[in-house]
């Protein structure tokens, strides 16, 4: 009877441990290795079910990515991860912003293949984790850390005015001030103004020259210049110290068509012709509305929050949840 006893305990207690035996290989608690497309000590964001379908145009077809997924490869992308990481979370608070403006308004530019957004400067720049290794190297771990650092604790939240999402518009370097946004494109946006910003002379993309010949500047621009060494006049300048109007032997161009068509770094310029060359010098880098990233990077080295940075170049905008606006976005689908 003993041994019978025996044999029943010992069959009870295999019993008892086989449903623990079969799940420990596949649970991965705290010690758990980290999932094969995540960076050694990066933290892990929380689940999203909300996705953003991004056309890749290298590969020409559609992806599904998880939102902050999605907003980790934006920041790498569009900000030096190496800037002061207030500056990456004020770059995650606009990246989230506008792919959420995105998905509940109305879409100004389409998308291929019914996608949401591409991966271009068209939309925002996007970029995988396989695509950043290549480009940062044995550095990847370090910058992929200090960019998911500063997106997680960001998580869920965007930039709103007026109860809705901004349009975050962002860019390199300024000119020592931002730029109304009705001075640059059609629509004035209450808070699109222009603020100083003269800590970007320290940016290593505040000047730039650009040199044309005669020929090349008059097919470019459309204009026929007198003889000697005259070009034409700057006659208005914007809020934010841009060129607003020029005229060319008697032609009226504006500062962004002069910028676009010359393929310059800013519309801020000086010219200067000697016989048949053009010198164009250029101050900033970019169309010079919203958050000037060098900008955010020398206010950040400065102490200031990622908060202090947002509401410094977008006037009147409050820190919200994004629940709301995602949660409409979903219902839909």
């Amino acid at each position: 009877m003993k041994k019978l006893a025996l044999v029943l305990s010992g069959l009870s207690l295999i019993i008892l441990l086989i449903p623990t035996i079969l799940v420990l290989p596949f649970h991965e608690g705290s010690n758990g290795a980290a999932p094969k497309n995540q960076a050694k000590g990066v933290p892990k964001l929380e689940d999203s079910s909300v996705s953003v379908s991004v056309y890749r145009t290298a590969k020409q077809e559609v992806e599904n990515i998880p939102l902050e997924e999605y907003v980790i490869g934006v920041v790498a992308s569009e900000m030096p991860a190496d800037f002061e990481e207030e500056a990456l979370k004020a770059q995650a608070l606009a990246a989230r912003t506008y792919i959420v403006r995105q998905m509940t308004g109305n879409k100004a530019v389409s998308s291929p293949k019914g996608s949401l957004v591409d991966d271009t400067q068209m939309f925002q720049v996007y970029k995988n984790n396989s695509e950043l290794k290549k480009a940062w190297k044995k550095n990847f771990d370090k910058k992929i850390k200090k960019v998911t650092d500063a997106v997680a604790s960001t998580q869920g939240k965007i930039l709103t005015y007026d109860g809705k999402p901004i349009s975050p518009s962002f860019f390199s370097t300024s000119n020592g001030y931002t730029e109304n946004s009705e001075a640059y494109w059609q629509n004035k946006i209450e808070y699109l103004k222009s603020v100083k910003s003269s800590w970007d002379e320290k940016s290593p993309k505040f000047k730039d020259t650009k040199k044309f010949s005669v020929a090349e500047f008059e097919q470019k621009l459309g204009v026929n210049l007198k003889d000697g060494n005259s070009i034409g006049e700057i006659t208005a300048r914007t809020p934010g110290k841009r060129v607003a109007t020029a005229v060319i032997n008697g032609k009226s161009l504006t500062g962004r068509e002069i910028r676009e068509k010359l393929g310059l770094r800013s519309a801020d310029f000086q010219w200067v012709r000697n016989n048949d060359t053009i010198t164009i010098t250029t101050k900033g880098f970019g169309h010079g509305i919203g958050m000037s990233q060098y900008g955010a990077h020398y206010l950040a080295e400065d102490g200031k929050t990622a908060e202090e940075i947002v509401k410094y170049y977008y006037k009147g905008v409050e820190i919200s949840p994004s629940d709301q606006f995602l949660n409409t976005y979903t219902a839909k689908k």
